[in-house]
């Protein structure tokens, strides 16, 4: 690894409706990182349990406080010696109602960031039967910058990827690397997810690390996986080219950041403005 680089790490997984089965993977997936060197493994979105209904989401997400599987993740940190960020995982509310909330794990297994998923996506298509994500969970409303392994993490979740103005702030916030844990459709990831992640790397001018879902799972989902390592020109620096389980491991340079950003200044000569709408056109 060259000097002033960072060994990073995405994991694809298969999530199924087995907690324990889940984090036995993660834990096995991030010590094969540690080995390589990584010092950050990001898991994908609903690492912890891809479950097939409702009533199996509420049996399954725990509340935040003494949470076995955060204390697992704790555990596996601590193994592993990395920065382990949990893509996401269900987290019960009040009300009878979910969070989905990702969680940034230190060396030493210690909890220092969370971020509850802002952007829920529903959606009433007139060929397909709707899908209304806020029916089970509640966004959060606050976008998260965390410190990392030399340097600054902005965390997103999937569906927020299609919201260039989080990643603005999040880069406007010092995020020099942002996370997008995910679990995209097959339909929608061969279509959108490569150009939105590297619409998103471009944007910012920041590394993006994609860690997804992919293939069958146990609830019948079908996910499209291809996790990704893009830099912050928009150039693909790791892949995995499937949706088979697996690793995705790339050094990630920050004066690549510095750089891409002086040449292309996008963030530093954004401009407010306003906006007028002729009448006529309405």
């Amino acid at each position: 690894m060259v000097e002033n680089t960072v060994r990073v790490a995405a994991i694809q997984m298969r999530s199924g409706v087995s907690p324990a089965a889940n984090l036995d993977a993660i834990a096995e997936f991030a010590a094969e990182a540690a080995t390589a060197g990584a010092a950050y493994v990001l898991t994908p979105e609903v690492s912890v349990a891809f479950v097939r209904n409702r009533t199996e989401l509420a049996e399954m997400a725990g509340p935040f406080e003494n949470n076995p599987a955060l204390a697992r993740c704790g555990e596996i940190a601590a193994d592993t010696g990395v920065f382990l960020h949990l893509g996401s995982l269900a987290i019960a509310v009040d009300g009878d109602m979910f969070v989905n909330k990702s969680v940034l794990f230190a060396p030493d297994g210690q909890m220092v960031a969370s971020y509850d998923k802002i952007h829920l996506f529903d959606a009433d298509p007139p060929d397909d039967r709707p899908y209304h994500e806020s029916a089970s969970y509640r966004g959060g409303n606050a976008a998260v910058v965390a410190k990392g392994p030399e340097f600054n993490l902005g965390m997103s979740i999937c569906y927020d990827m299609r919201f260039p103005k989080l990643y603005a702030a999040l880069a406007g916030g010092g995020a020099e690397v942002i996370s997008v844990p995910a679990a995209f459709t097959v339909p929608t990831g061969k279509a959108h997810w490569e150009v939105l992640l590297r619409a998103r790397a471009i944007e910012t001018g920041s590394y993006v690390i994609a860690a997804a879902q992919g293939g069958v799972h146990e609830n019948g989902r079908a996910t499209w996986g291809h996790s990704m390592i893009v830099d912050p020109w928009g150039v693909i620096v790791a892949e995995r080219a499937d949706d088979t389980p697996g690793l995705v491991l790339a050094d990630i340079d920050l004066a690549r950041v510095r750089d891409v950003r002086a040449r292309v200044p996008a963030l530093a000569n954004a401009r407010p403005f306003s906006l007028s709408v002729n009448p006529h056109l309405l």
